[in-house]
């Protein structure tokens, strides 16, 4: 009443004032264009990793859209019960943190017996540093490609440290050390479905604290400004170069530079249509150079060949034709042709008689490599056929 406050009231009064702001400025909240970013950036990234793992695993990667969310310890325990990979990727250039990428450990023992040369199918019933190291190999690869995309959308270079892998039992005690970042406060969850051949059919996740997430989408929504700023500084530099190279076609005759020796060369070419760098365009013909199409005297005689002697002595054919005496041809014997069409050759069947356009007991034919040399007679030597040769086809000239 006497215009003066209470403590009570005071107090009242502040702690209204803490409950608005947190309401209304919740920093651990994205926002929609932040969320959108974030999908967009691990999308691009995810697709450029899908394209490693194939070339790991040889079998067709897909992975989906992703779904941003903001999440906590206790809400990715009830989801992920079961032991888990998680893979520690840190960024040394470009960007200050680190992500961490979980894959189901049945997951990570197809992907590594894959990339063993297995086929997927019976892989390892426990993970052993063989295998961890050989996820860890194929998620440097896969993440570095993905830092590699991250970098062209960003305009600045990323790169990252060797991954680290570890198998955690969500349900379980777990090292506080090893998921410091995430443990007892918000971070970002991007999830995703991947499939691999018909081998996999699961979900994987990828984790991001809140100021890395911030610190992604203020380059990713900056980006553009920054190459405007780019582009405004190169055009100033420009005018600073452009006196000096032209100074020197300006001052020194291109003439006067070349040597005697080589001017003379140089008149002696005809001429192409477009002037060479740094040299005079030509188009009338200089002085001592002679014009197109003038051409000295030549001595054109008709080339003479010696006569050829068909004449070859006897003993050198013999030791010729002995060179190809041990070559082996196909010798095959034609009992007879006919043709038919193709409605009348799918009518063939067990039983069908086709008749051939010789006659009974007429020769028949004998080919060695497809051309007619001989006719014969069949008969039959013990339980085998035989060909009784009874004329030499002579070839006419």
């Amino acid at each position: 009443m006497d215009g003066m406050l209470s403590q009570e009231e005071i107090n009242a009064l502040l702690n209204g004032m803490t409950s608005d702001q947190g309401s209304s400025g919740d920093v651990s909240e994205l926002s929609p264009e932040e969320k959108d970013a974030i999908g967009e950036i691990s999308n691009i990234c995810m697709g450029t990793a899908a394209t490693t793992l194939y070339s790991l695993v040889n079998q067709k990667v897909v992975i989906t859209t992703p779904v941003v969310e903001i999440s906590n310890w206790d809400k990715l325990t009830a989801d992920y019960a079961k032991p888990c990979v998680f893979i520690n990727i840190f960024y040394k250039e470009g960007i200050d943190g680190n992500n961490v990428l979980i894959l189901k450990e049945e997951d990570v023992k197809i992907i590594t017996d894959l990339m063993m040369g297995g086929d997927g199918l019976n892989p390892a019933p426990e993970l052993t540093e063989l295998h961890f190291s050989a996820i860890c190999e194929a998620m440097n690869q896969m993440m570095g490609s993905s830092a590699t995309s991250m970098s062209s959308m960003l305009n600045c270079k990323i790169d990252i440290s060797p991954p680290e892998a570890d198998l955690l039992d969500m349900a379980g005690e777990i090292e506080s050390g090893k998921v410091a970042d995430f443990m007892g406060k918000s971070f970002v969850r991007v999830t995703f479905r991947m499939t691999i051949g018909d081998l996999v059919d699961s979900t994987i996740m990828q984790l991001y604290p809140l100021d890395l997430a911030r610190e992604l989408y203020n380059r990713f929504s900056g980006g553009s400004s920054q190459e405007e700023a780019d582009r405004e500084e190169k055009p100033s530099q420009q005018p600073v170069a452009q006196p000096t190279a032209s100074a020197p076609t300006q001052s020194v005759p291109v003439q006067s530079a070349i040597p005697a020796q080589e001017q003379s060369m140089i008149n002696q070419q005809p001429y192409m249509g477009q002037p060479m760098m740094g040299q005079p365009y030509m188009a009338q013909p200089m002085m001592g150079m002679p014009m197109m199409g003038i051409q000295p005297d030549v001595n054109v005689q008709n080339v003479q060949f010696q006569a050829f002697n068909p004449m070859m002595n006897p003993a050198m054919q013999q030791e010729n034709i002995e060179l190809i005496m041990d070559v082996p041809l196909e010798v095959s014997v034609v009992l007879g042709r006919t043709r038919k069409s193709i409605k009348e050759i799918l009518e063939f069947a067990p039983g069908t008689i086709i008749e051939l356009d010789k006659l009974a007991g007429e020769p028949i034919d004998v080919m060695v490599n497809q051309k007619l040399v001989a006719k014969g007679e069949v008969v039959v030597i013990e339980e085998s056929f035989g060909i009784r040769i009874t004329e030499i086809i002579k070839e006419k000239i």
